[in-house]
């Protein structure tokens, strides 16, 4: 039997292991997946958990729940070495083993990309995973509990001043989702006021959005700006250190929420630890129909999609260009990939991947958002639906789309839940404490500073 090892559970690599599984006869081969997380994280969703619009685990789908037939090994991969044909594998417990294979499928996804910014690793938040999300939405509702208890002055601005770096996608839906959370928090706390709340989004570019035209990007940063927000374009950050925020363009401000969204990179397992080939960016270097390799010379048993790799854009027309790392291309290419092993497998032609794109759909806070394909463009409310309306058919299962609705549905009469569940954090404090109050105590969340 055959040994299909899949290097990454998310979008490429779970419907890659889900395909197969659908279509492999008994017997014919074994697929094993490798990730360190049990789950494949739906980001799209990420913005709504922020908000609250929907649950955590809702936004996670189990890769142990939905494939029956594979084999999940909780773990990193720290090397691939194909010449040998096996790759290294550090399990979340005991020691760093190999594993051999007959056919290799690389979908490692990437990482945050972050540069020497004094302040950043001590303060800053990333938005890639499920944990993030919940743990950006608790230190805002945490800041607001600890500044309603303040008196005006520098330590409550603080509190209700929030940060955002990087105005792509990610960056700006979570940006929009916050601010629209905090200003609808604003009714819960009358010791506090809109005035007090100071949104920063700061892009180094001279505009937001790169996926989107000129005109409705320049039409989101007016919206944001219309809702109180500040936003900083063809702006860096400088420093960040102990909360203390220092832009490029002179600004400075404290802040006690830090996000950062400045990009993605290539996985380092990629690029630093194998024998496949990278581009200049660290991407795999990859053929249409998703083999690694040239179309000259193609490497034998290796697949690779998703955001790790750099497949080329058929549907682009022009030479050299290359598919944006994003959702709706890394499910599609998982997709592919499946067929075009099963295909190999059983002696018959492989397709490449060519994928028109549907558009741009984008989340600005409850209620707002924006739309476009080609010189079609769809502002507010309708493209708002539409946002939610296209990722509750793409999540995978009927159980997680059940889900999210379920909870939607039920924000319609009662609003979004604002309880913070920050303590979390630290599970174990009440039941050491024995009810005891500490001097100098303050919360796991939010700095005493």
């Amino acid at each position: 039997m055959r040994e299909i090892l899949i290097v990454g559970g998310g979008y490429a690599g779970f419907y890659t292991a889900w395909g197969l599984e659908k279509k492999l006869r008994r017997g014919e081969a074994r697929v094993t997946v490798v990730d360190p997380r049990p789950y494949m994280t739906y980001q799209p969703f990420l913005p709504e958990v922020v908000a609250g619009s929907i649950e955590a685990r809702h936004a996670a789908v189990s890769l142990r729940r939905h494939l029956h037939r594979t084999r999940l090994i909780a773990g990193t991969v720290t090397g691939i070495r194909h010449q040998d044909r096996t790759v290294t594998v550090r399990p979340e417990s005991g020691p760093d083993h190999e594993l051999s294979y007959d056919i290799l499928v690389v979908t490692a996804g990437a990482v945050t990309r972050t540069f020497a910014t004094p302040g950043v690793d001590e303060e800053a938040f990333g938005l890639k995973h499920v944990e993030e999300a919940v743990a950006i939405r608790d230190r805002l509702l945490t800041s607001f509990d600890r500044a309603a208890t303040l008196p005006p002055g520098p330590e409550r601005r603080k509190l209700l001043t929030v940060t955002f770096v990087g105005g792509g996608f990610s960056g700006v839906e979570g940006f929009g989702e916050l601010l629209s959370l905090a200003t609808a928090l604003l009714r819960h706390y009358p010791e506090l006021s809109a005035e007090e709340l100071r949104f920063h989004l700061v892009e180094a570019r001279g505009r937001i959005l790169p996926e989107v035209g000129d005109g409705p990007g320049d039409w989101v940063v007016r919206a944001l700006r219309k809702r109180g927000a500040e936003v900083h374009l063809n702006t860096q950050l400088v420093s960040a250190e102990h909360g203390r925020i220092v832009l490029s363009n002179g600004e400075e401000f404290d802040s006690c929420l830090l996000v950062w969204t400045a990009g993605n990179a290539a996985n380092p397992i990629v690029h630093n630890h194998t024998d496949l080939p990278v581009d200049e960016r660290g991407a795999l270097i990859v053929r249409a129909d998703l083999r690694v390799g040239t179309e000259d010379a193609p490497m034998e048993d290796v697949w690779a999609a998703g955001d790790d790799a750099a497949v080329p854009d058929l549907a682009a027309h022009r030479p050299g260009a290359h598919t944006v790392p994003n959702a709706q291309h890394a499910v599609r290419q998982g997709k592919l990939l499946a067929k075009n092993i099963l295909a190999t497998l059983r002696g018959r032609a492989v397709k490449d991947y060519v994928h028109h794109g549907l558009g741009v759909v984008a989340t600005l806070g409850l209620g707002r958002g924006i739309f476009q394909y080609r010189r079609l463009v769809i502002k507010g409310f309708p493209a708002w639906l539409m946002h939610r309306g296209y990722h509750v058919l793409a999540i995978p299962t009927w159980e997680r789309k059940v889900r999210v609705l379920a909870v939607w549905a039920t924000a319609v009469p009662y609003g979004r839940d604002v309880v913070s569940l920050a303590s979390v954090q630290r599970p174990r404090a009440a039941f050491v404490a024995h009810g005891n109050p500490r001097s100098g105590e303050r919360s796991a969340d939010v700095p005493a500073r």
